[in-house]
């Protein structure tokens, strides 16, 4: 059974700090993963402004997001000026690529793109994706080949992109598998790996759930639910890599001895028939504990030379679910 993680890097403190601590936890358990790098300016206190969007204050409330991201951080775009991600943790970028792990773009402004994408229009969109894979370049002196965007916002504009900029798959989205992505009809030609689990920060306040029972919480679900293609975890070096490191510990302790191999994005795509894989709408829900829509794997239909399908599908309200899977 594959598990891959999937490393969100939002911040500069979350790149100076998180970043070599789970670099380090990861290579200690013989584990794969993938980091995703906001490459631009850390605006991180702009993110204020969607203090009217339904939810925020009560994720913001249940997930200490001062203990978790701190002051100072708290105040890049507003009263302190935006550091530059990309140039003041470029060494710790290159520090996780020489350690052997899969490195990748997540963004350039990551509060610009997650509240502005739904709206952009094409230029606007391509030169956000263009700036951060410039400075990638820069960094890591090669092209990226992966590709996760913040928040999981897109639009059909970055999905056109993907194909131009020649990544080999993204992750933007939330379902149970990969997907060829259709936006109104048009069929996308870079696959889908969406996150199929939740994260700890929709998760700690919700229920009764602590950072003391989360893992187990997280342990059941993996155990119960085991589909074909296997899990994707997205973590934030924020959390997992800053306060909540000994919950990730206890959760890779427990993945290990549920018998899933810990992977990066791309060992977990290297054992996937690209080729085959079925098409789904891309559509916009909701998930439990975070605030506003999200991209979500939509209703499905096969490619025409697909093997069979393996999943049902519901509708609930606006989001999807996978009912049970389907003996092949």
């Amino acid at each position: 059974m594959k598990l891959a993680l999937k490393i969100d890097v939002d911040t500069l403190r979350g790149t100076l700090q998180g970043v070599p601590r789970l670099v380090d936890l990861l290579r200690r358990e013989a584990a794969g993963g993938t980091f995703l790098f906001s490459l631009g300016p850390d605006h991180t206190g702009r993110a204020l402004r969607r203090v009217f969007r339904r939810g925020f204050m009560r994720k913001v409330s249940r997930t200490s997001v001062l203990e978790h991201y701190g002051l100072k951080t708290l105040l890049y775009g507003t009263l302190l000026p935006g550091p530059d991600i990309g140039v003041r943790g470029r060494e710790a970028m290159r520090a996780a690529r020489d350690a052997g792990f899969e490195c990748g773009v997540h963004t350039w402004d990551h509060v610009r793109w997650q509240d502005g994408v739904g709206q952009a229009d094409a230029d606007w969109t391509r030169r956000e994706m263009d700036l951060a894979c410039d400075r990638f370049e820069a960094v890591f002196g090669e092209r990226p080949r992966a590709w996760g965007a913040a928040g999981w916002q897109t639009n059909v504009h970055a999905l056109r992109h993907t194909q131009r900029l020649g990544f080999g798959y993204a992750s933007d989205t939330r379902g149970t598998h990969p997907f060829v992505p259709v936006w109104n009809a048009e069929i996308v030609a870079c696959p889908q790996i969406p996150t199929t689990l939740p994260t700890l920060d929709e998760l700690i306040g919700r229920d009764g759930l602590t950072p003391a029972t989360v893992a187990d919480h997280l342990l059941e679900i993996t155990a119960r639910t085991q589909p074909r293609s296997g899990h994707v975890y997205t973590l934030h070096a924020e959390l997992e890599g800053g306060k909540l490191l000994p919950v990730f510990e206890r959760l890779i302790a427990g993945w290990k001895a549920q018998g899933y191999e810990l992977l990066s994005l791309r060992d977990y795509c290297d054992g996937l028939e690209l080729q085959h894989l079925p098409h789904h709408d891309l559509v916009w829900g909701e998930v439990p504990g975070r605030s506003g829509e999200l991209a979500l794997q939509g209703a499905g239909f096969l490619a025409p030379d697909a093997p069979p399908a393996h999943y049902r599908w519901s509708h609930d309200r606006g989001s999807i679910r996978q009912e049970a899977p389907v003996d092949a």
